[in-house]
């Protein structure tokens, strides 16, 4: 096993990383409850003259309204009535800002263990995770969970914010202790690069700007990390997946006439990854016939070619029988048409799981019927240690399991498509989602 790249108090930042334009970097903050994730996102906004003035305004006035000394900068991204009242994240945040090296999206995620589900959601589609501690407390269950989410998720750029270190003096013991025991749990679990930085989100010490007055820290700023930390490009440089959402069929008139005597058929679908061109040779599978791209359109307008993310209509040479939740991929790359899957997986429902029961399972955009064949393992998100042949799951329960499907499903491993290496499992009685897995 590669050991992980860290950081230490004696670090130094390269500057010369830093492209002048890096593209659009997506991001979450997570972390255990009250360790000022929203206050942190908020502070990064204004500090970056993303927040309007009639924004500051409000967040002003509540603030005193509330009787605080200083503004609560949580208040602008916690947006339910809930969050507000309770001063805690329940659903996720997603916030968008821009500097002049590079454009962000950030999901604020919830810390209570209650609203995991929420934090997988957001770190799906995440290229980059900042990990807040409070340097009061160190390292909860909480924190290791998440890493472990995110490691699981594919996340490999992780950021160990240490916050709140003026209320510790900013003592570097402290930050210390934290980054080592840190450092230490994500050992264990792989290659990650993790970049520790010092901040108090509350004063914007150490966020967009480096904090001179902290002699011992010679590293980056929270945002000097993020408008240089590379984004993730694995769906451009994946093999083509389409899923087949809607299968388009319009009658076109005649011009002289006005009559419908002519048949357009075209198959609808997000690109999940690769690029796709006229004149390019597509299988279909399951079924693994080929056809030629004829035309690509988009609301109307034609293309010569479709990337990753993009959302078009597909026409092809010949007449094939495709349907929704087929997919369409390169003649030789085919994906795996799979009856069972082996997956880690995340169990996000209040109701434990009924381990021979029937669910379904999601992915891309077919839905089949499943049953759980087998629960190898349970992970302590502590301690990492397998816990073997758990009999049921309940809620957060990280396991590594074996599904037995009604259908085929065509998948990658997670490792290699995010999307299609990637699925929700469905209570069918209530159709609430109940676990999210990765397939290995």
């Amino acid at each position: 096993m590669n050991a992980p790249s860290y950081v230490t108090l004696e670090s130094q930042f390269d500057e010369t990383v830093q492209p002048a334009n890096s593209g659009l970097l997506r991001f979450i903050t997570a972390g255990s409850v009250d360790d000022g994730k929203s206050t942190l996102i908020g502070r990064l906004l204004y500090d970056t003259g993303n927040v309007a003035a009639d924004q500051l305004a409000a967040i002003q006035a509540t603030s005193q309204k509330r009787g605080l000394a200083a503004i609560d900068w949580s208040l602008l991204t916690d947006g339910l009535i809930a969050e507000r009242e309770q001063g805690i994240t329940i659903d996720v945040a997603y916030r968008y800002f821009a500097t002049s090296r590079r454009k962000f999206i950030i999901g604020d995620a919830p810390g209570h263990e209650q609203y995991t589900r929420n934090m997988v959601t957001a770190a799906s589609s995440a290229d980059s995770a900042i990990l807040l501690v409070d340097a009061r407390k160190g390292v909860t269950t909480q924190t290791r969970r998440h890493a472990y989410l995110a490691h699981l998720l594919g996340i490999r750029e992780l950021v160990l914010a240490v916050n709140k270190m003026d209320l510790v003096d900013w003592q570097p013991a402290v930050y210390q202790d934290i980054v080592d025991a840190f450092n230490a749990f994500v050992s264990a679990l792989g290659r990650h690069h993790v970049q520790a930085i010092p901040l108090s989100a509350l004063n914007g010490t150490n966020v967009a700007t480096r904090a001179e007055a902290i002699p011992w820290y010679h590293g980056p700023s929270l945002l000097e990390y993020l408008e240089a930390v590379p984004a993730r490009r694995d769906a451009e440089r994946a093999p083509l997946r389409l899923p087949v959402q809607r299968v388009v069929r319009v009658m076109l008139g005649n011009a002289a006439n006005g009559a419908s005597d002519t048949e357009f058929r075209g198959y609808q679908g997000t690109l999940a990854s690769g690029q796709l061109h006229i004149g390019d040779e597509i299988a279909v599978w399951p079924t693994g016939q080929r056809a030629r791209v004829k035309g690509l359109t988009v609301a109307e307008q034609s293309l010569a070619m479709a990337s990753a993310d993009h959302a078009v209509v597909v026409a092809l040479e010949s007449e094939i029988d495709i349907s929704r939740g087929d997919m369409l991929s390169n003649a030789i790359q085919p994906p795996r048409v799979v009856k069972t899957l082996t997956a880690d997986m995340c169990w996000l429902s209040e109701q434990p799981m009924q381990a021979r029961g029937k669910y379904l399972v999601k992915h891309t955009t077919r839905t089949v019927n499943a049953f759980f064949e087998e629960l190898s393992y349970r992970v302590d998100v502590n301690t990492l240690d397998h816990q073997a042949t758990p009999e049921t799951a309940v809620m957060n329960d990280i396991l590594r399991v074996k599904l037995k499907l009604q259908q085929p499903l065509l998948v990658d491993a997670y490792v290699d498509n995010r999307t299609t290496g990637s699925f929700i499992v469905i209570d069918p009685a209530s159709l609430h989602t109940v676990a999210a897995g990765v397939i290995i």
